[in-house]
């Protein structure tokens, strides 16, 4: 078996075990994975922070599919603090996005606004530090929106639809209820939610948690 059949082997049992669990009391379930500060580079910044003809080595499968973390780390150089060995996340993409916290944020010493990944227009730049070479980026730091992804099924199912917003709450020993969280419905995704480190901690989620949709 390769490993890419491995990976979806994996993520069809998740899927099986969230929609057998909301079939058996009626409850609109999802795991739930908390994203640590992270960088999506452009190919133009592989190749300046790497060298030229640089290829981002793939290190683990992300939950959803063709989504993978590198090998590859770059530093983070901010006006007051820097973050070394910042995971890069591929493929490559057309703009370069850093994902920070709210709280890194507040370490670099940028005022960062709150977006859609992808949604870069009007944010900070910041500077990036590879072994072959330094970019400072003139755009592209952001703190990554709570959000869920479900494929087009599963939105039907749970009676969602793409760019809607709903309330999310969580188990455990620290519940919480996060309103406000975006819907992203693709025949690519399967069912995940996205919350970054600082309100992970907030909640006491671990990766693979469920999480129930209110509405």
């Amino acid at each position: 078996m390769t490993e890419d059949q491995i990976v979806s082997l994996i993520a069809g049992k998740v899927v099986a075990r969230i929609r057998a669990a909301a079939r058996g009391d009626g409850r609109k379930l999802l795991p739930v994975n908390i994203s640590a500060r992270h960088i999506h580079l452009s190919a133009g910044d592989v190749a300046a922070l790497f060298g030229q003809g640089h290829q981002l080595t793939k290190l683990k499968d992300l939950m959803q599919p063709g989504q993978f973390a590198c090998a590859e780390t770059v530093a983070v150089v901010g006006p007051k603090g820097r973050f070394s060995q910042v995971r890069v996340l591929g493929p490559v993409r057309g703009d370069t996005q850093v994902e920070v916290s709210v709280t890194d944020a507040r370490f670099l010493g940028l005022a960062i606004p709150i977006r859609m990944s992808g949604n870069i227009e009007g944010t900070p730049g910041i500077t990036l530090e590879g072994p072959a070479g330094r970019v400072t980026i003139p755009r592209g730091v952001i703190v990554a929106a709570r959000h869920i992804h479900l494929g087009a099924a599963d939105a039907e199912r749970f009676g969602v639809k793409h760019g809607q917003r709903v309330r999310i709450r969580t188990a455990g020993a620290r519940p919480l209820t996060f309103d406000d969280v975006l819907v992203r419905v693709s025949d690519q995704f399967i069912p995940e939610m996205h919350v970054d480190t600082d309100e992970g901690n907030a909640a006491g989620i671990r990766d693979g948690d469920l999480v129930e949709i209110l509405g």
